[in-house]
């Protein structure tokens, strides 16, 4: 291994600085943020230029505390969908509230009526951005005198506490069944149960509850990350997952039947190749693992990819090749996570340009898009 300091991958990230934060800060001074997002009338997507177009599908993400001028040009120029927070974006909750804020007041010159996507990941338990609910992991919960009565109370706290600072969407909850103890999933306690009912329950509970306190569920990661090992990690390496068809539809998709019964906004396909259904392409750029969740199990709402520079990816070209790949299998939401503006530029770029010459279908596209914007437009 390299001495040579590493960026954090997602999943590191998502891990990094959660105690300190749990820790040292408290809601006081919280206002309601949500209540400040502009609203104005609607302009079609062919109103807009090609890369406000483009950027109707793709998330952005910055490093430390201070958006960059750049990301700020791309909210009030329309030209992204949304900001994902990390623990380092995230001093306190009255300073994520200024940003919060801040992006919105932006949003308030771009040509799109829909708020912005501002969305974190707050599983619970190790997996969570904010200070403050749920506190609980998924597996804490699953293990709990009353899981369903448990994954209410997380999810309302989730919702209650992203909501106070401005945020509308949660990347969560997890819905994968794990398999043993202290594999994949497990080890960070990020699995509700070995059940797939009991997965199912507890998921479903805690998308009503949280998507009541008006902040978007994401159902993640299908069709299911329960069967990787420990060392299986799609953030790090390409990861191969060679359960059958009948065990995916059996086991790990079911949770994804209850939770699309329960009104999820967004499901979050994993990077894994699951051989048994694609054995070409990872299914966040599998059009016939998206067929799977939008035709077997008639999901109408958002996909969204995970993180797009993933070491799972490594085979799959640079940031805007996967873009185009990504969007060309059926996924709505470009999840560009690396914590680099130019990210998140670098894909409405590619996007942009695939749509011009005709190397993505622009009916397909639009109709993504359109779907974005009813997400965006029922957060508002």
């Amino acid at each position: 291994m390299s001495s040579t300091p590493q960026p954090l991958s997602r999943r590191g990230a998502l891990l990094a600085g959660t105690a300190a934060l749990v820790g040292g800060l408290g809601p006081a001074g919280r206002t309601d943020a949500a209540a400040r997002i502009p609203k104005r009338s609607h302009v079609p997507l062919n109103a807009l230029t090609p890369a406000q177009r483009a950027g109707q599908c793709v998330i952005h993400s910055y490093p430390g505390l201070e958006p960059p001028a750049r990301l700020m040009d791309a909210i009030r120029e329309g030209r992204t969908a949304g900001v994902i927070f990390f623990a380092e974006n995230i001093k306190n909750l009255s300073q994520i509230e200024g940003v919060v804020q801040e992006m919105n007041e932006a949003h308030a010159s771009a040509p799109v009526n829909a708020p912005l996507l501002l969305m974190t990941d707050q599983e619970g338990g190790m997996v969570r951005r904010l200070p403050g609910e749920p506190v609980l992991s998924a597996k804490d919960v699953g293990a709990s005198a009353d899981p369903e009565g448990q994954s209410e109370l997380t999810g309302s706290g989730a919702g209650s506490n992203l909501a106070g600072v401005g945020m509308n969407v949660n990347l969560a909850p997890v819905l994968d069944v794990y398999r043993t103890a202290g594999d994949f999933t497990d080890q960070y306690e990020r699995s509700y149960s070995k059940d797939p009912a009991a997965v199912a329950t507890c998921g479903s509970a805690f998308i009503t509850a949280q998507q009541d306190a008006a902040v978007a569920a994401t159902a993640k990661h299908f069709p299911g990350l329960g069967p990787a090992s420990a060392d299986q990690n799609t953030d790090l390496g390409p990861v191969t997952l060679t359960t059958s068809a009948s065990t995916l539809r059996g086991v790990d998709e079911v949770p994804y039947r209850a939770a699309i019964s329960a009104g999820t906004k967004l499901v979050m396909l994993s990077w894994a190749v699951y051989p048994a259904l694609d054995a070409d392409r990872p299914a966040g750029l599998s059009p016939i693992v998206v067929g799977e969740l939008r035709n077997r199990l008639g999901f109408q709402g958002v996909t969204v990819t995970d993180a797009l520079e993933a070491g799972a990816l490594r085979d799959y070209g640079s940031t805007a090749e996967r873009a185009v790949l990504a969007t060309g299998a059926g996924m709505d939401l470009i999840l560009c996570s690396a914590r680099d503006a130019d990210q998140g530029d670098e894909a409405v770029v590619a996007l942009s340009e695939a749509l011009a010459d005709g190397t993505l279908d622009g009916a397909s596209f639009d109709a993504g898009a359109r779907r974005v914007n009813a997400l965006r437009g029922s957060l508002s």
